[in-house]
């Protein structure tokens, strides 16, 4: 099992950066593929970025490409979230989640259902 707890989020201006953090218990975090979502209050959970387990492959949204950069180090049991050149519509709660198996394949990964646990999210706010 992993448990998930995200933090760094905040309020910052429009063309600003937040680092996302996102702390995993567990021994078998090295294992699991991690992605990061984001959702505001009334709307569907939206996929934001992904990186596989060894964290040599990563996948974005379209929305965020160029300016957002997902990492992990299995060292710390730990996945990041850079966010540069913030726009107000990233404006959201984001949350971060573990899969076993992240299938690029079928593009599946970009659907809350694959992802097996969660953190709490933590809020990010962009002020125009």
């Amino acid at each position: 099992q992993v448990q998930l707890v995200e933090s760094g989020g905040g309020l910052v201006q429009t063309g600003g950066s937040l680092r996302l953090s996102c702390a995993a218990s567990g021994r078998t975090f090295s294992t699991y593929s991690m992605g990061w979502f984001r959702q505001v209050s009334g709307k569907e959970r939206e996929f934001v970025a992904a990186i596989d387990w060894s964290g040599f492959s990563t996948y974005y949204t379209d929305s965020v490409k160029g300016r957002f950069t997902i990492s992990r180090d299995n060292n710390k049991n730990a996945v990041y979230l850079q966010m540069n050149s913030l726009k107000p519509e990233d404006t959201a709660v984001y949350y971060c989640a573990a899969t076993p198996t992240l299938r690029t394949y079928s593009g599946s990964y970009r659907y809350p259902y694959e992802y097996h646990y969660w953190g709490q999210g933590t809020q990010v706010t962009v002020s125009s």
